[in-house]
């Protein structure tokens, strides 16, 4: 296990070479679920500075992530190295959900390439910890190309459609925690103060 003061360039390129990563979550309540997410789809995640990273929140089935970082804002976020040398990186820190209608959307969403819908929300995470491990026992694994289910099937929808889907499918975590709002409602109202312990903000 190696730790580093900050995302250098080689750990930025490292992180811009991997076709997923993975998210973490949890409640504060101890017997609430520990939430593990896969995410994909090329150009969905940015970093935006030394300790600061960004990634675009597609709307699915349920809003784990969401929920969690609302009450507590703690998240992690790991790569692995399926090719190439072995390597596992994980970035701890806080994150916050900034939504459509909020103050600092479009700016966030600047930083991204790509132009996909069915967008629910973007993740902005504080990174405080940097580290990274051997990943000898992670198995090789050939990348054949991103699924684009997700977005096909949103194509000819609208954003109207899509706010009452997550205001249906939504509205909280499987703990009971508060996600998406009813239709209708600003979708802003929702973002997380800043954490008050935040040690990099960029």
């Amino acid at each position: 296990m190696q730790l580093h003061p900050e995302i250098s360039d080689s750990i930025r390129d490292f992180i811009a070479a991997q076709h997923m990563f993975f998210v973490a979550t949890a409640p504060l309540d101890a017997g609430g679920h520990v939430n593990l997410s896969p995410k994909g789809l090329a150009g969905s995640l940015a970093v935006l500075g030394a300790h600061r990273v960004a990634y675009l929140d597609y709307g699915g089935s349920g809003a784990e992530t969401i929920a969690h970082i609302r009450e507590n804002g703690r998240i992690t976020l790991m790569f692995a190295a399926f090719d190439g040398p072995p390597n596992i990186l994980r970035l701890y820190g806080t994150g916050r959900p900034v939504f459509a209608g909020d103050a600092d959307f479009d700016e966030l969403r600047a930083a991204f390439p790509v132009v996909h819908n069915r967008l629910r929300a973007i993740i902005d995470v504080n990174v405080e910890r940097v580290q990274d491990s051997c990943g000898y026992a992670v198995p090789h694994m050939s990348f054949e190309g991103h699924r684009d289910r997700l977005t096909a099937t949103w194509a000819d929808k609208d954003g109207a459609a899509a706010q009452r889907y997550w205001a249906k499918k939504n509205p909280e975590s499987i703990d009971g925690l508060p996600a998406m709002p009813p239709a209708g409602e600003p979708i802003g109202r929702l973002v997380r103060p800043p954490s008050a312990g935040a040690t990099h903000p960029e």
